[in-house]
């Protein structure tokens, strides 16, 4: 329910009611202390067990991991909210967001944190609108500290065993399987839960989410990963290259953990620094445990992937791989796909978002029969607030499409076409320039000689008709370097003035409007509510932009995980795999292809050698997923 800065509190249903788990006939309009059951009207669940007198409590449960190397074992701590009537015979399911950042970053485009006002021992700042929403209407909301981090103790490993076993660690005390304890030491049970856990989070909140279920724990019934890691490798390298160097020991790790911990926890970062090896960017076993894509078939809950196809900070290959993946074996699941970038969908798409949540939830934890399942698996943001609905992602009829890299004229640029240009073996040369900006590199090149000293641009005719791409393009080059090592980068650019999704404020602005969703309560003198600032979108009109982009070390053409030097003057196939997207170019406006080496735009550590690369047209050419494939890549005239 949506208030506009007011409160409401549940009342007696009326209409049609069903409790979960009785007939029809049998379902009362408020809940009875002998059949307590949650309340569905319209497919939903109702909330009508209150807030202000919902149970408290802070639990700390023993992993099997000791990260401090202190001769202990780490310890998890968790704060549960839940209702009243959870002690009174309700049995509840868990929505449980695990994070690392309760105290130092903390949530929500207005960084709320986790706070014990009136220091009782328990919380009463609840970040997010979870807690508010959820628990009237019969669920109880876990809010997890991950290992090393809050009132949990250890040290943050990034990615590691011990993050990944934080939440399963919780999961397992749910349901019985290991012993938790209130902070007196009394041992305490979860004799209120009904053995289903949905998790959630954005970013390493949602990556938490993503490990949790690779582990294949038993009890996690769904998660909700929200522009979540699925490889940590790929969150700090990209195909052999270095994109966040010295990530580990000293940043990311070092901003989760307490500041009073901070020099403590100094050796584990500086182990990990070691281990991720910056030198040479290559896959090792350090990245191995840090990957859940490979772990796919152990996942037995259900994944609702929201990702930005903007996203410049957890790219969007992080949503690609591991949907790919979960599709291969089966796993249940739906995806929206937005043009923002690092953004929670409660400040994209409100509204909507709330409503399915909930749907969402009520279907897997409380198995409320409300359909949601049967409708489109993908929802898509085609343009800033309009969505289109999909069968499934890729699109279903997208075709891997070969369309070739022409050489123009010397200096000048090149053509893209689906037909090969036959009986010419040309070539043609530009320097690997670790300087150039993103911005320069796709700039319209007016001028056919621009930049061709460092880079080679292709262009399709002004399109005819629209070309929808969906999937992942990949660069596929013939190419040979004059040294040992460089980096090959492709970028795929639409050039034709558009409105589009803007960059600044990764796609949002704040509004100073608030609106409300869910209850409020006043624990140790603190107002908790659901209200937040609305948002709005950022929009761009724009000459030209990119579509997508990607980049290859040179040195690991043939693996990830060994770095071999190139032969100078060997042609190679070189094969450059971009993020993927799911894009319009509008009638009208060209497709553009520009190859790079080492773009400042891509790389905290681009290679400095700047060698000469020399492409060959016998059959370099950009596969791009054409929906409708070769026949509309044709009527729009490549």
């Amino acid at each position: 329910m949506r208030t506009t800065r007011s409160w409401w509190r549940a009342s007696v249903v009326v209409g049609l009611t069903v409790a979960v788990g009785l007939p029809a006939a049998a379902a009362t309009a408020k809940p009875s202390a002998e059949r307590l059951r949650p309340v569905v009207q319209d497919g939903v669940t109702q909330p009508v067990f209150g807030y202000a007198d919902a149970i408290r409590e802070r639990v700390f449960v023993t992993s099997d991991v000791d990260t401090d190397s202190d001769g202990k074992r780490d310890v998890v701590a968790m704060d549960i909210i839940r209702p009243k009537a959870s002690d009174e015979g309700l049995r509840v399911p868990v929505i449980m967001d695990a994070s690392p950042y309760y105290s130092t970053v903390c949530r929500g485009n207005e960084s709320e944190c986790k706070e014990d006002v009136d220091g009782d021992g328990l919380n009463d700042k609840w970040p997010l609108f979870y807690d508010n929403y959820f628990v009237p209407r019969g669920y109880a909301v876990v809010l997890l500290d991950m290992i090393g981090t809050n009132h949990s103790t250890g040290c943050p490993v990034t990615g590691g065993t011990a993050d990944n076993i934080s939440a399963p660690t919780a999961i397992d005390w749910l349901n019985g399987r290991r012993k938790g304890t209130n902070a007196a030491g009394d041992e305490v049970v979860a004799d209120w839960h009904n053995g289903r856990t949905g998790m959630i989070g954005k970013s390493y909140d949602g990556t938490l989410a993503n490990a949790a279920a690779a582990t294949g724990v038993e009890g996690l019934s769904t998660i909700v990963p929200i522009s979540g890691i699925s490889s940590w490798y790929d969150y700090s390298r990209s195909n052999g290259l270095i994109t966040r160097g010295n990530n580990y020991s000293g940043s990311l790790a070092n901003t989760v953990t307490n500041p009073e911990r901070r020099a403590y926890c100094a050796p584990v970062r500086e182990q990990m620094g070691v281990a991720s090896d910056d030198t040479t960017g290559d896959y090792s076993d350090f990245w191995a445990e840090r990957d859940y894509v490979p772990h796919a078939d152990r996942v037995r809950a259900s994944v609702f992937v929201v990702h930005g196809i903007n996203d410049d900070n957890v790219r969007a290959d992080h949503f690609s791989k591991w949907w790919d993946a979960l599709a291969e074996h089966n796993v249940p699941r739906k995806l929206w796909m937005t043009g923002t970038g690092h953004v929670d969908p409660f400040d994209f798409r409100r509204g909507e978002w709330v409503d399915t949540l909930h749907r969402w939830f009520d279907f897997w934890l409380y198995d409320v029969k409300n359909d949601i399942m049967k409708e489109p698996r993908a929802d898509i943001e085609r343009a800033p607030d309009v969505w289109e609905t999909y069968r499934d992602w890729p699109v279903p009829t997208a075709q891997k499409t070969e369309v070739f890299l022409r050489p123009g004229a010397e200096g000048a640029a090149g053509a893209l076409s689906v037909r090969p240009q036959p009986g010419r073996k040309e070539s043609r040369t530009f320097q690997d320039t670790p300087s150039m900006s993103q911005t320069n590199a796709i700039r319209h090149p007016s001028d056919p000689q621009a930049n061709t000293a460092n880079r080679l641009v292709f262009l399709s005719e002004p399109l005819r008709a629209p070309l929808h791409i969906s999937g992942t393009p990949v660069v596929r080059i013939k190419a040979s370097v004059n040294g040992e090592d460089t980096s090959f980068a492709g970028l795929l650019v639409d050039y034709g003035t558009k409105t589009r999704f803007g960059t600044a404020g990764d796609g949002i602005r704040t509004l100073t409007e608030e609106d409300c969703w869910g209850e409020q309560a006043t624990w140790g003198g603190y107002a908790e509510d659901a209200c937040y600032r609305e948002t709005a979108k950022n929009v761009a009109t724009d000459p030209q932009a990119l579509v997508t982009k990607g980049i290859l070390d040179g040195l690991n053409i043939d693996s990830l995980s060994t770095s071999t030097p190139l032969v100078p003057g060997e042609k190679n196939a070189v094969d450059v795999p971009l993020l993927p997207e799911d894009y319009v170019f509008d009638a009208g406006n060209q497709i553009g292809v520009v190859l790079l080496g080492s773009y400042s735009g891509y790389s905290s550590r681009a290679k400095q050698n700047q060698a000469e690369i020399t492409v060959h047209f016998d059959s370099s050419r950009i596969e791009l997923p054409v929906v409708g494939g070769r026949k509309a890549a044709e009527k729009a005239g490549l």
